[in-house]
């Protein structure tokens, strides 16, 4: 990953800011500050970050806001970093475009392997062919399985679900928006199929499905595909 990685940092208590700034300088990473959402708005059109960590409780805008906003525009990559550690808040930061959600308190270690995580998304963009991940391969162009050398057979739906999966590796898929992505917004409710195809799922690809490898549960949130970070 490009070491010149510039960051922007948004969070109205300065002492985190302080703390985040001298935590990713030292790996080499560029940091910008916003104190506010309008603040990181304007300075995410005028700097051009690569990432944004965003803090939810800002003095004018809700986190959620600002990350709806931004993706009226941008892709850039944002991460949720906030004391709200209910279900709900995740859910609506991450089907809002947010790229991932960390707790505070928090390890830097963790932080680094979370932006290590977005970051690789980005250079392996939603258009690839080809995904793989440990002893998984998916081929989108193929319609193709391998794992560990051997074909696996999917279901169309199941091979959707894996694909949208793979397309997003890393970061945690919700479970509306894994349903709208492949089932569409009729299906909006049937949280019970998404279930059931995700045990089917790991059944097929998981050396132990009750201890998944690849396909990891985001309690009451959604599904993340291990990037094998």
């Amino acid at each position: 990953m490009d070491e010149s990685l510039r960051i922007l940092v948004v969070d109205d208590e300065i002492e985190i800011r302080r703390f985040l700034r001298a935590s990713l300088s030292v790996h080499g990473y560029s940091i910008f500050e916003a104190q506010t959402g309008n603040e990181a708005l304007q300075m995410a059109v005028n700097c051009r970050p690569d990432l944004v960590i965003l803090d939810l409780k800002l003095p004018d805008l809700d986190g959620v806001e600002v990350t709806r906003r931004l993706r009226k525009w941008s892709q850039i990559p944002v991460i949720i970093l906030s004391v709200r550690n209910q279900e709900q808040d995740k859910i609506l930061a991450l089907d809002a475009g947010a790229d991932d959600y960390l707790t505070k308190p928090f390890g830097v270690g963790e932080l680094l392997a979370r932006i290590r995580v977005v970051m690789r998304r980005i250079v392996t963009p939603e258009g690839s062919a080809t995904y793989t991940i440990g002893g998984l391969t998916i081929d989108l162009a193929r319609h193709k399985v391998i794992l560990n050398g051997k074909e696996i057979t999917l279901t169309p739906t199941e091979f959707d679900l894996l694909k949208a999966l793979a397309q997003n590796a890393g970061k945690v898929m919700t479970h509306r928006h894994l349903i709208h992505q492949v089932w569409g917004t009729v299906y909006e409710d049937e949280d019970r199929l998404l279930r059931v195809n995700i045990a089917n799922l790991r059944r097929k690809i998981e050396a132990n499905p009750s201890k998944p490898d690849y396909i990891l549960t985001e309690l009451g949130v959604g599904y993340r595909l291990n990037s094998k970070d």
